[in-house]
């Protein structure tokens, strides 16, 4: 009788020479199991396998089993969660959303902008310039902490005259709160969803202000819904905004009767 002396050691080189290439280069789960079998029915019987060594290859088809109903699992979680982000992604067509930028649309006397502080801050400026680089106004936030802000431009230039519709840009400085320290600030924008790119990378925006991923967006508006009072350096609470942002933005907009 023909003697099979382990099941990691089952295929000669012959055997995986001859065997398909659609097989790959690992055994399977069934693979396994007819490798235990056939070594119980082929062993030597005037030298009978070791008890050891069955309970050790039964733990390691046990093992196997287990590892590929978790990957199983694994990536049944996977495709889940990019259904859940692909309806989270397309619920947001012809909604507004706050992504880091600095060009933005003037359409009727005022628009809300933001920003984004990486650190404390002891002064904050920003400068809108219209569409010729010209600078027109310079807003002075009066939240300086860390985090995401946002607050109401009515429009006007330095002279308190309204500035026509069109395209301007937010130009962002900060001043570190520390003696020689620095701080980045990011402008934050409103941004008209038109479309969604189902992508095998993920779902992408298609935006005014090109493509955004959900992970990139700081708060979901309906349009002309503002997240702050027509105040000018007013804050108000930040949108959402967290590791999971899909299931954040989803519960966000949700609670607010959105979708």
């Amino acid at each position: 009788m023909t003697y099979i002396p382990g099941i990691s050691q089952s295929y000669t080189a012959a055997d995986q020479a001859a065997a398909p290439k659609e097989k790959g280069k690992t055994l399977g789960q069934n693979d396994f199991l007819t490798l235990l079998v056939a070594q119980m029915q082929n062993q030597d019987p005037l030298n009978p396998t070791d008890a050891t060594e069955w309970t050790s290859q039964l733990a390691q088809y046990s093992q196997l089993e287990q590892s590929m109903n978790l990957n199983t699992t694994m990536d049944q979680l996977v495709e889940g969660q990019k259904s859940s982000e692909r309806l989270s992604a397309l619920s947001l067509i012809g909604k507004q959303a706050v992504v880091e930028g600095s060009t933005f649309q003037l359409d009727d006397g005022s628009v809300e902008i933001g920003y984004r502080v990486d650190g404390e801050a002891s002064d904050i400026q920003l400068h809108i310039e219209d569409g010729n680089g010209r600078r027109v106004s310079t807003l002075f936030p009066s939240d300086l902490s860390a985090g995401n802000h946002y607050l109401t431009w009515q429009g006007l230039d330095q002279s308190g005259a309204h500035l026509p519709a069109g395209e301007y840009t937010i130009v962002a400085e900060a001043q570190s709160s520390i003696e020689g320290g620095t701080v980045g600030v990011s402008p934050l924008v409103r941004t008209d969803v038109t479309g969604v790119d189902l992508g095998e990378s993920g779902a992408l925006l298609l935006t005014d202000v090109g493509e955004v991923a959900l992970s990139d967006i700081y708060g979901v508006y309906d349009k002309k819904q503002g997240p702050t009072e027509p105040a000018e350096g007013s804050s108000p609470p930040p949108p959402v905004n967290g590791t999971n942002v899909v299931e954040e933005i989803s519960a966000a907009m949700d609670g607010a009767g959105i979708i």
